[in-house]
């Protein structure tokens, strides 16, 4: 599986939990892989430390990395090179439940799911998914079509991360058009 991405579960945003950090990977994530949109499907994983993961686990030292695309005009094509990336977080404020319907959008108006974001309410792509054995708390939101980094969630597909509220488990799924 390829490494995504790592979340500190800083306490102003997340509460109180037992973890203190979630690692998302999901399994060859620049060619589509089958189930790795399933929460359970066994191609994606979403670890917590410290806390519980159920799913099957390979110890590797190193893995897939993310990489960058670099135009190499010389050799016409694109070269591609381990990368790693940062974020600068800017606080915002969700309503508990994110409701849209792109019909009822105005052309110049955002929809609520394409955007990035930690914590907050999940914006549905295709309509709630809500997952067993929950109540679970939105951990992140990935819209594969802003990342910099080359990601296969379908056709312009949304991840979305989830954390148990007792900050032990996580699940991860993703919705595409």
């Amino acid at each position: 599986m390829r490494f995504l991405c790592q979340i500190a579960l800083d306490e102003p945003v997340f509460g109180d939990f037992a973890g203190r950090m979630a690692y998302l990977f999901i399994s060859d994530g620049a060619t589509f892989v089958d189930n790795t949109y399933d929460p359970d499907g066994g191609e994606n994983a979403l670890i917590i430390q410290p806390g519980r993961y159920e799913g099957k686990i390979t110890g590797a030292a190193t893995g897939p990395a993310l990489e960058k695309a670099i135009d190499n005009p010389a050799r016409r094509r694109r070269d591609f090179f381990a990368a790693e990336y940062a974020v600068d977080l800017l606080p915002g404020e969700d309503p508990d439940e994110i409701e849209a319907d792109a019909a009822e959008l105005d052309e110049d108006e955002a929809a609520p799911w394409d955007e990035n974001k930690i914590g907050g309410a999940p914006a549905w792509f295709q309509g709630p998914e809500y997952l067993s054995g929950g109540p679970w708390k939105l951990l992140l939101q990935l819209d594969s079509a802003s990342v910099p980094f080359d990601v296969n969630f379908g056709d312009a597909g949304i991840g979305y991360g989830f954390i148990a509220l007792d900050g032990q488990t996580g699940k991860f799924l993703w919705q595409c058009a």
